[in-house]
């Protein structure tokens, strides 16, 4: 069976990884997702990532980030949102790059450069398709 939406299935499986306060959560890889993970630890909301070769598709599992003691542990992630999905894609400008939470958060971006995060889309210069949003 094939998946219409690869990286709002992404999105999900960290969202619930979160909400069950698992250590780690395994996604089926791709360029693009590795692409992703590579960002959300640049920007520090996940603590590690690794491509683990399997058959018939590898798999990449993304080790959570959580702060506080055991009692009172919460996600580094508070919110995922996808914003373009594939019934309506969401193409901007370098002028109209979302903040997401005043510059709190973080909205990671998909340009002709490759993936980034849209601040570093508005220092380049570039513009492109608005993949998601995480706080």
């Amino acid at each position: 069976m094939s998946m219409s939406d690869p990286i709002a299935d992404m999105l999900t499986r960290v969202r619930n990884a979160i909400m069950r306060q698992h250590k780690t959560v395994s996604v089926p890889n791709s360029t693009i997702k590795q692409a992703i993970a590579e960002v959300l630890k640049d920007e520090g909301y996940i603590a590690d990532f690794q491509l683990i070769p399997q058959e018939p598709q590898s798999v990449l599992r993304l080790s959570l980030k959580y702060v506080g003691d055991r009692r009172n542990r919460r996600s580094v992630i508070t919110g995922l949102k996808r914003i373009s999905r594939p019934g309506r894609r969401v193409y901007v400008s370098k002028s109209e790059i979302p903040w997401v939470l005043s510059g709190m958060g973080t909205s990671i971006v998909t340009t002709s450069k490759g993936v980034m995060t849209g601040q570093e889309a508005r220092k380049i210069g570039e513009g492109g398709e608005v993949l998601c949003e995480v706080w």
